[in-house]
């Protein structure tokens, strides 16, 4: 059994920060101590590196299959390890779409043959698979997602009667994409009357507004509480949506529990000015004061996970104009920096990171042995150097689509080893390819 000594790193876990070493042994962490030594074992020297278990995604779109000109589970999961992501979820609005057990387990098939990080997909809902859904065993799969707002491709589930059948009937945890379709529609027929149709990225916020989220996100949470369903809210971007969450219980006893992206947590509605249809998503970015009060809920409980819900759309595609341009945007190469740079800044500190971006995830969607630096756990670990800077350039972007709202930028910080399963995958800007990643199992008995 191949064994590896981490030693002499500054391990940030479960609220603390210490020195340690960290022996693993095949894929599994088998001792974590002051001074290891073992003759049989490789050494990293990681004096003076920050190691962090790696960063579970709990909403991307790698867009395979059927949507692979924007990319793949193969180049967007090598994108991901090479941003300390060692775990994602990914979502079924592929084509054909992840709504039956067989295009379910297809997409874990793929997945297995190529992806370098670990993996789980989402089953889907829509407004007539209820009893396909409840086929699905989910110690085997994250979770079910419903599209309570249309976004890229049609898998919107609007009619009440068959949300009160998921929410009754499913034991899954349901993830929610939330937004009120009539309202956005409305509204940007109101826009389009007055301003035609060549309206600038600046109204996105406007057309899918905060009301239209806040009807949503309320309504889910309502029926979470007549059913007592596993509620888990995507991407929230508003500050009203905030009085919907708890930080008054502890997480392992939440019943509703919410995401914030990074995106929100990085950009406002400013940033249409120079950033246009690179910075439009659903929900969509809004004002400073929204984002202010988002960062706040993250730092103080409310919101439970960071994530990205990265979405790559080609360079073609989002430079159409705003009405034609899809939503969307490729993050995950550049999620765990984003957030040191928020540590960097002041902002947040390194503990808090690594329970929003790993620990939280885990025991969200209790995920088997992830998530910790602990031993008998996986070995997904991530050493980040935090003074050597990174600038976001074309060339080393490994998304396919080949851009990044953060062209341009400089992190303060550097992604030095990633390690999935026990096995270093990314190193420096080199990959070693020859192990592949694991799929998740959840632990809901």
């Amino acid at each position: 059994m191949k064994k590896l000594i981490i030693k002499n790193a500054t391990l940030v876990n479960e609220d603390e920060i210490y020195v340690s070493d960290v022996l693993i042994e095949g894929s599994f962490i088998s001792q974590i101590d002051k001074d290891i030594s073992d003759k049989s074992a490789s050494i990293i020297d990681a004096e003076g590196l920050v190691l962090l278990p790696g960063a579970i995604d709990d909403q991307v779109h790698f867009r395979e299959p059927g949507l692979t000109h924007k990319g793949e589970i193969y180049t967007e999961a090598k994108a991901a390890v090479a941003g300390g992501v060692t775990s994602f979820m990914e979502m079924p609005n592929t084509n054909p779409q992840t709504v039956t057990l067989a295009e379910l387990e297809k997409k874990y098939d793929r997945a297995k043959a190529c992806s370098l990080a670990n993996y789980s997909f989402y089953m889907g809902g829509t407004n007539t698979n209820l009893e396909e859904t409840l086929k699905v065993d989910y110690n085997q799969v994250c979770g079910l997602k419903l599209f309570m707002g249309s976004s890229t491709g049609d898998m919107l589930v609007d009619n009440e009667k068959t949300l009160e059948g998921f929410f009754s009937k499913s034991n899954a945890l349901i993830a929610t994409h939330c937004e009120f379709d009539p309202l956005v529609k409305d509204n940007q027929k109101r826009i389009v009357e007055t301003y035609g149709e060549d309206i600038p990225a600046y109204f996105h916020p406007i057309i899918r507004s905060a009301e239209a989220c806040y009807k949503s996100s309320s309504f889910a949470v309502q029926l979470a509480k007549q059913y007592n369903t596993r509620l888990h809210i995507l991407h929230i971007s508003t500050a009203k949506e905030l009085e919907l969450f708890t930080n008054t219980i502890p997480l392992t006893q939440k019943r509703i529990t919410a995401e914030a992206c990074i995106h929100h947590l990085w950009f406002n509605d400013d940033d249409y000015k120079t950033k246009g249809n690179w910075i439009k998503w659903n929900p969509a970015v809004k004002t400073e004061y929204d984002r202010a009060h988002v960062f706040e809920a993250v730092l103080d409980g409310r919101i439970d996970v960071i994530a990205t819900d990265h979405a790559p759309h080609t360079i073609d595609e989002k430079t159409q104009s705003y009405l034609k341009a899809p939503s969307g945007g490729p993050l995950v190469q550049h999620s765990v920096l984003a957030m040191l740079e928020f540590y960097k800044q002041g902002k947040i500190s390194l503990e808090k990171i690594v329970r929003l971006m790993s620990h939280n995830v885990a025991d969200i969607f209790k995920i088997e042995k992830r998530g910790y630096i602990r031993e008998g756990y996986f070995a997904d670990l991530v050493l980040v150097d935090l003074n050597k800077p990174t600038t976001v350039t074309k060339d080393q972007l490994l998304y396919k689509c080949q851009w990044s709202p953060f062209e341009g930028n400089t992190f303060a910080s550097s992604i030095h080893k990633t390690i999935v399963n026990g096995h270093v995958v990314y190193d420096n800007g080199k990959f070693n390819e020859e192990v592949k990643g694991q799929r998740l199992s959840f632990n809901h008995h």
